[in-house]
């Protein structure tokens, strides 16, 4: 657990230079988090300043400058930092979800079928998942799991989308002879 205590707004900030940063590589302007986070670019510039402080972000110079997380970043968000993490798709209403990989799931009341849950934390905006949407997750890499389920709720400050699991499938696997 990070000992950084983040508000609300700097936390969904530098969730979005974090995710932002990982699928281009290369710095982020902060207008770019600006429109990720629904935010005016003057708001990002204020925040960034005091994230530069904590030293979570680096301000990078010159024309292709911008913002890039620090190693603390990742810590303080809980992101694993991985050369290349796996992919595991999203589906929104049916249309896959370009931007997006699931971070981790999180099932909560498996044993009670009324009330379980999927909190499917992702990489990439939850700004477009509203409540009544359908979503289809995985396969996941090892045990091929898909989750579908009807949008319950979200943390847009910690990429987190709440289902209402309609169905779980994962395959068996066959016997070795």
């Amino acid at each position: 657990m990070s000992s950084i205590e983040l508000t609300a707004s700097q936390r969904t900030i530098l969730r979005a230079l974090v995710d932002l940063y990982t699928q281009q590589e290369t710095a982020v302007k902060g207008e770019d988090i600006a429109d990720q986070v629904d935010r005016n670019p003057g708001t990002i510039r204020n925040q960034m300043q005091s994230l530069k402080a904590l030293q979570l972000v680096e301000g990078v110079p010159g024309p292709k400058g911008g913002y890039k997380p620090t190693t603390t970043a990742f810590e303080a968000l809980e992101i694993e930092q991985m050369e290349r993490p796996a992919n595991v798709d999203v589906e929104l209403n049916g249309d896959i979800v370009e931007d997006a990989n699931v971070q981790e799931i999180d099932l909560s009341s498996v044993h009670h079928p009324e009330l379980c849950r999927a909190e499917i934390q992702l990489r990439g905006s939850v700004n477009d998942f509203h409540e009544g949407d359908t979503v289809s997750v995985g396969p996941t890499p090892i045990s091929k799991l898909v989750i579908d389920g009807t949008v319950d709720g979200k943390d847009d400050a910690h990429n987190i989308v709440i289902l209402k699991i309609d169905e779980m499938r994962a395959p068996a696997e066959e016997p070795e002879h």
